[in-house]
């Protein structure tokens, strides 16, 4: 044993180096190519690296240091450790589940885990929704009007649940609170949509651990003092008016991990979108340009590595066989804002926007002139639009706010570093950028001023002049 531990720190900054290079360096041979030259526990190391090269990432890791276990007792053990501890840490790293390298995503693995437990979360949704309009499922509001269903709860347990287990240190911003759940006897139905999506143990998910996992992102739940902090920002379902209307209105699950203040990543899971998308593929043989499916997309951003679309994986059950690849999104390339295609929330009009005194809007694109621009109809909620711009299906953007509005910031972390990073831009309609730190205590609410613009970065200082022109901004 101590032979064998001498070995392992002797050989340490070798193994370091070794896996810093291995994505630069392709299939470098670790050891000589001619077996016979070698010492039986070098061949039996270099047989291993081959084998495991059709493994499953599982046995990728694991098998080796079974081995090395099994071995440290051996005549062989002092050895063979080098060897095969020069394998597991130099081996061929698995296929990245996003799309670009995990080294160059300082947040990767938060980033993995975002995505599998929002396509769950969508997963989820579809289920509930399916149920909802089969069976005459209950559908509430709450106080503020919003139509809430087990959906909004069930979305906020499970990724709470499984954030939670993953990152138990990191703390959750999100929408709901249990007491509404509590006084309309939906505890059970809650538990029943979350226990089938959850990675749990053998012991079952009970009533108590789903109210304390959606409490957990609850108003109260922690505060984070003046300094930046480090957490998620989580909408459940955004744009729940769509989510009750039917397969054709559109609403996302969104989440997003915020880092000293700094969004870093992002995902958006839309189950229903319902058309494609044109974006640039990462898929080496499909071509410089590709077209999405409209059976659901998940969107991905991560600062520095751009924003991606690829098929939602819990929609793949109507048609397996089609491919999934991630697809690169950018923003539309219009530089004239009469030429621009706009979104608007859905309670406010566009005869309420300072743009209306210099531009009239338009539901049809082959009829727009100079002095108006096209409105389209989207439903429903902000991140949708923030989508839709990401994804350069629409230019703009446009949100008033007036007095006494709380903006959320669930409505639109996520949001922003999905367009930011395929190449949009967004601010409040005085040009600063969106402060996610003002609410100092429990990071909930932002206060841009005026309003929020989001574009394609290219006609953003128009619209601001345009803004400035006509409006008073408080």
């Amino acid at each position: 044993m101590l032979g064998l531990s001498r070995q392992i720190w002797a050989f340490w900054p070798i193994f370091l180096k070794i896996n810093q290079q291995r994505t630069s360096v392709s299939k470098r041979p670790l050891v000589p190519q001619t077996e016979r030259q070698l010492p039986t526990a070098a061949i039996i190391g270099l047989r291993l690296r081959r084998i495991s090269k059709l493994r499953s990432r599982c046995l990728h890791f694991v098998l080796p240091w079974i081995f090395s276990i099994l071995l440290l007792k051996s005549p062989l053990s002092d050895s063979f450790a080098p060897i095969l501890l020069l394998h597991v840490c130099a081996g061929d790293s698995s296929p990245s589940s996003l799309p670009f390298p995990n080294q160059k995503a300082k947040y990767h693995r938060e980033l993995e885990a975002a995505v599998d437990i929002v396509q769950r979360a969508c997963r989820l949704c579809v289920d509930v929704k399916s149920s909802l309009f089969s069976a005459g499922g209950r559908i509430l509001e709450k106080n503020d009007q919003t139509p809430v269903t087990v959906a909004d709860f069930g979305v906020q347990a499970l990724v709470s649940l499984e954030l939670g287990k993953i990152f138990p240190s990191i703390p959750l911003v999100a929408e709901e609170d249990s007491a509404f759940l509590r006084s309309n006897n939906l505890v059970d139905s809650v538990v029943n949509a979350v226990t089938h999506k959850a990675n749990i143990g053998d012991e079952p998910l009970t009533n108590a651990d789903v109210l304390e996992a959606i409490d957990r992102g609850a108003q109260n739940d922690f505060a984070t003092g003046s300094k930046p902090a480090t957490y998620w920002v989580l909408d459940p379902i955004d744009g729940t008016k769509g989510f009750l209307k039917g397969n054709e209105a559109l609403y996302v699950v969104g989440l997003a991990f915020i880092v000293e203040g700094e969004i870093v990543l992002g995902v958006m899971g839309c189950p229903n979108w319902q058309e494609d998308v044109p974006c640039k593929s990462n898929a080496e043989d499909k071509g410089s340009e590709t077209i999405l499916s409209s059976s659901g997309i998940i969107m991905v951003a991560h600062v520095g590595c751009g924003t991606w679309m690829k098929r939602l994986a819990v929609m793949m059950g109507r048609s397996a066989k089609l491919p999934e690849y991630w697809t690169r999104c950018l923003v539309d390339k219009c530089q004239l804002v009469h030429k621009a295609r706009f979104c608007i929330p859905e309670s406010q009009t566009w005869a309420s926007m300072p743009l209306s005194a210099s531009l009239n809007e338009r539901n049809d694109a082959s009829s727009t002139g100079d002095r108006e621009i096209l409105l389209l109809s989207t439903c429903c909620g902000s991140l949708c639009k923030y989508l839709m711009v990401a994804s350069g299906k629409a230019s703009v953007f446009i949100l008033r706010v007036r007095s006494q509005t709380l903006v959320k910031a669930w409505d639109h972390a996520v949001g922003i570093i999905c367009v930011h990073e395929a190449g949009g831009k967004v601010t409040d309609w005085r040009g600063s950028e969106l402060d996610f730190a003002a609410d100092q205590v429990e990071r909930r609410i932002i206060f841009p001023s005026g309003g929020v613009l989001v574009t394609n970065g290219n006609i953003h200082s128009q619209i601001m002049d345009m803004i400035s022109s006509v409006s008073t901004i408080n």
